[in-house]
């Protein structure tokens, strides 16, 4: 029975239940009801392994195909009318072809399944930033998972009404086979479709592929940006709060800094830090002229290895109930999950990700590298208060960052908007073990946006310098922060984590003209006596703080080339603004 009487919706769905043929049809209403027997139908298929109820209410663990663990950027293609449009930092393929290539894979392999159909809200219900989208799947896991990091069910199909504008979206797992799988967006068409994978950061279409690749397209043509950014809020002992922005390619700690817990000598003063979102923000001009930012996800989809009371207490304390676990390794002592660095004893009774007997003496990973948990925002001790509000939160900083062993300083400020628009595409990460491939090499990743921006990203560059015209003066600061300055002995010189904040709280007072800066050859330096280090005596002196406030001008020399060559990709297109910033640079460093 369907639960709408949209014509664009219902048309649609005749259409896709014309080519893949399913056993029957079900309406996602979002009860909780319904959400209880798909989860009682997954455990009795196996699907889904239903875990300790005292000690993980409400959780499951989920394994996927050994071939199927992760996003694959090389199967992500945009299907833009032109390739130019695309750009060269994306995968691409004539639409009229790719369609017809993905409708002969998908073709009646839904027979003997069942059709799932997911109505879902990109923010909260109804707020001005919101955006609605349909999915279709033959899977009860996407079902479970979008159920948590979405808004889903009946209440957003009366919040569209016979509007037109839903971002349509078609998953079919088919056999899960590497060699036909395709994870594809059709800006033009609001359309996202994905085959033969089952996996998430793959199939819940709101998450990467709606919530950047399709929404930087309509952000581009509406007037609105959609970013990979985290949104956190500060609030000082006088009990104000301001909000931050950041961006950070994967492996930079950037869920850490969106749940970071301040030092002691903080929060003995009254200091709170907030989570808005840990992964995605939605950004527009306010009526009062300021940017105002929302997290559209209503969950976290985390990386599992690592996450512990120490490195994340936050996260994991979010893991702890309603969650859905996929490729860990289950502790079969007491039904609970287990991964790397969870905990120092790793169970001595135990399935590895796969779900194959995990003996003690071996030297295989427990769980998969990339294994994930999918929990509600909701569990997160530390949550804004504004986290629900339509109106999203104004912005004060935007800060980008990367791990550069000797280059970047602790943290600098733009010149100004449009060179902090250049310091944004000139981002870059030192590759660690966590990806493939050498251990230390030098990966751009521009807003942290490369894999993610759904059109050319030198018009998306050109779409930022446009925002900070209609912005003026009400453009947020921007800064960029490295935690990951190494001494010459190869040591982290600054300690991170809840430490993070004395650089946040530098970064405020500079967005509210409370203390100088020095400029140097990048932008604005700190003061070395301007970043408190109360507390950390033994760990960072006023020395040590210079030198990771010291700006290298060869190193800096050296890192113009790899901007050029990243910029002549564009054949031209790139913002005049961001050639000049360049050449200013490069004119200041030699």
């Amino acid at each position: 029975m369907a639960l709408t009487t949209n014509k664009s919706i219902l048309d649609w769905l005749d259409e896709k239940i014309e080519l893949v043929n399913p056993d029957k049809v079900l309406w996602i209403d979002g009860s909780e009801a319904q959400l209880e027997e798909l989860r009682k139908e997954a455990v009795q298929t196996g699907e889904m392994i239903k875990l300790n109820e005292e000690k993980l209410p409400g959780c499951y663990l989920h394994r996927t195909k050994p071939n199927d663990v992760a996003r694959v950027e090389d199967r992500t293609l945009i299907c833009t009318p032109t390739e130019e449009e695309a750009g060269p930092t994306n995968h691409w393929k004539d639409p009229e072809e790719c369609y017809k290539m993905l409708y002969d894979i998908a073709r009646v392999t839904y027979q003997g399944r069942t059709m799932y159909v997911i109505p879902y809200s990109m923010g909260p219900v109804a707020s001005p930033f919101s955006k609605i989208g349909i999915e279709i799947t033959d899977s009860i896991y996407v079902v479970l998972n979008m159920a948590i990091m979405t808004r889903v069910g009946k209440e957003v199909l009366d919040c569209l009404g016979d509007s037109d504008e839903w971002i349509r979206g078609f998953h079919a797992k088919c056999d899960v086979d590497p060699e036909k799988r395709w994870i594809v967006q059709f800006p033009q068409d609001n359309t996202i479709i994905s085959v033969n994978s089952a996996y998430g950061g793959n199939v819940l279409l709101g998450k990467k592929c709606f919530a950047l690749r399709i929404a930087s397209f309509l952000g581009k043509n509406e007037g609105w940006m959609a970013e990979h950014m985290l949104i956190l809020g500060i609030e000082n002992p006088q009990g104000e709060t301001k909000y931050i922005c950041a961006a950070f390619p994967s492996a930079c700690g950037k869920t850490n800094l969106a749940m970071l817990i301040p030092p002691e000598s903080y929060l003995k003063r009254g200091y709170k830090v907030f989570t808005v979102g840990d992964d995605i923000s939605w950004i527009r001009k306010g009526p009062d002229g300021r940017l105002y930012a929302i997290n559209p996800e209503n969950g976290f989809f985390g990386v599992a290895p690592g996450t512990n009371e120490k490195s994340n207490f936050n996260a994991l304390e979010s893991t702890k109930k309603n969650t859905i676990f996929t490729n860990v390794a289950l502790n079969l002592d007491d039904n609970t999950v287990w991964w790397e660095r969870l905990t120092k004893e790793r169970p001595a009774n135990a399935l590895d990700w796969k779900g194959n007997p995990w003996p003690i003496d071996s030297t295989e990973n427990g769980a998969h590298p990339n294994s994930r948990f999918t929990a509600p925002t909701k569990n997160c001790p530390c949550l804004s208060p504004e986290f629900e509000n339509p109106q999203g939160v104004p912005i004060s900083a935007i800060i980008f960052g990367g791990r550069r062993a000797k280059l970047a300083p602790l943290v600098y400020q733009s010149r100004d908007w449009n060179h902090g628009v250049f310091v944004g595409s000139a981002m870059a990460s030192e590759t660690t073990a966590a990806a493939a491939g050498a251990v230390g090499v030098v990966r751009s990743d521009p807003m942290a946006m490369l894999p993610f921006c759904g059109y050319n990203m030198a018009d998306y560059w050109g779409h930022w310098i446009e925002m900070g015209k209609k912005l003026g003066d009400k453009a947020p600061k921007i800064f960029n922060v490295n935690w990951f300055r190494k001494d010459d002995e190869g040591n982290f010189m600054w300690p991170g984590f809840g430490d993070n904040l004395r650089v946040l709280n530098w970064i405020l007072k500079r967005c509210d003209g409370e203390v100088g800066a020095k400029e140097t050859e990048i932008g604005f330096v700190p003061n070395a006596e301007d970043i408190n280090i109360e507390g950390l005596e033994g760990e960072v002196s006023i020395d040590s703080l210079n030198d990771m406030l010291s700006v290298d001008k060869e190193l800096w020399l050296e890192d113009t080339k790899r901007i050029e060559e990243l910029y002549a990709k564009f054949n031209g297109r790139v913002p005049k603004e961001l050639v000049e910033s360049l050449e200013t640079l490069k004119k200041n460093v030699q």
